[in-house]
């Protein structure tokens, strides 16, 4: 039986010129990795191949931020979006994720494809830190997980139209 990754409050940096690379399959299920995925994330390719992408999900991350992807790569639409991932060992890191559907020629989706590389120090600090914080906030403060859900999407929505007229729009204008 597995045990859980306990997180530590350890962050691991990687060059900005290194892409983290993963394939999965429609369920979420990891097909391919990168060497870098494997270097940055602690994990050997054999222990990833096979494994849920959530393997890497970092409990500071907002559900709601999820749904968006999810919402929108299932839609078709590629998604840039500012993920916090846990190593093996409970480190983290952060990552700027291009996520798509991977699809057969007559559009029939097949999987997901995401490329990482490594997030912009200021926008962490000054926008998606604050905004993921207020998030888990509203999340922790919601008795019931589907309200809370419903609650920190529409904090996350509203949050967006205040700042921009798409989420697009906001994320490339940070």
């Amino acid at each position: 039986m597995k045990t859980a990754t306990i997180p530590t409050d350890r962050e691991i940096f990687f060059d900005r010129d290194h892409f983290i690379v993963s394939k999965t399959d429609l369920k979420g299920r990891i097909t391919y990795v990168n060497r870098a995925f494997c270097k940055i994330a602690g994990f050997t390719e054999q222990e990833l191949i096979g494994a849920p992408h959530s393997i890497i999900r970092h409990p500071d991350m907002p559900r709601a931020v999820f749904k968006f992807l999810w919402d929108r790569v299932l839609e078709g639409h590629e998604v840039f979006a500012y993920v916090k991932n846990m190593t093996k060992s409970g480190d983290f890191y952060w990552v700027f994720a291009h996520v798509t559907p991977s699809c057969d020629p007559a559009g029939n989706f097949l999987g997901f494809h995401s490329n990482r590389r490594a997030a912009d120090r200021r926008v962490l600090s000054e926008t998606i830190i604050p905004l993921y914080a207020a998030l888990l906030k509203t999340e922790s403060e919601t008795p019931n997980a589907k309200q809370a859900l419903a609650a920190s999407y529409r904090q996350f929505t509203e949050t967006v139209q205040s700042k921009a007229r798409s989420y697009d729009e906001l994320v490339f204008s940070l």
